[in-house]
């Protein structure tokens, strides 16, 4: 086990991993995620800490929206881990879906259930997941991942960058031209 400069071994949060928040979700059938998971554990530290520290209001941390809270009712997952600021509710995990083949439902609040079945459909789905609290409104981004078909030609593989997979997708899907780019417009400078 690594050591701090002081000697000590670090403190890890076990309430972080202890049920599974920042494991990738697992989807069954053609389903598998396009890109790398991003963890917001240690975002997440460095707020509850400020808070408790007083460099943070309670207030600011606790500013969840009304269609969060609605979403979290109507969309979310009861978590097992108590909520940080009030230690009194558990808190609720909700998905966004965002994504260019979406369309009207790109940042819309959906269960697992409808994810496994979005992800069938479509190529590629980002999904962020979000913490919140229905008692005190404290709310976090907990993770990202991405999800969409098998058989999608963009970034299958967790090494491939997110210019690379925008790249990919222009081309292999007539998208908008790639502003990564420059044109060619055939006209040579003297």
């Amino acid at each position: 086990m690594a050591k701090s400069r002081h000697g000590k071994a670090p403190k890890t949060d076990k309430a972080d991993t202890a049920d599974g928040v920042a494991a990738q979700a697992k989807y069954a059938g053609e389903v598998q995620s396009t890109s790398a998971n991003v963890d917001y554990s240690l975002r997440r530290r460095t707020l509850l800490r400020d808070v408790r520290s007083g460099r943070v209001d309670v207030a600011e941390a606790c500013d969840a929206s009304p269609y969060l809270l609605s979403a979290s009712r109507f969309h979310g997952e009861e978590s097992t881990r108590r909520c940080p600021i009030c230690r009194r509710e558990n808190l609720w995990l909700v998905h966004y879906i965002f994504g260019e083949e979406l369309r009207a439902s790109a940042g819309q609040a959906r269960n697992r259930a409808e994810l496994a079945v979005l992800a069938r459909e479509y190529r590629h789905i980002d999904v962020y997941v979000v913490e919140v609290c229905r008692g005190c409104a404290w709310n976090h981004v907990v993770e990202y991942f991405a999800v969409g078909r098998a058989d999608a030609e963009a970034a299958i593989t967790t090494n491939v960058t997110p210019l690379a997979a925008r790249r990919s997708l222009t081309a292999s899907h007539g998208l908008a031209r790639d502003i990564s780019r420059p044109r060619r417009t055939g006209i040579t400078q003297r």
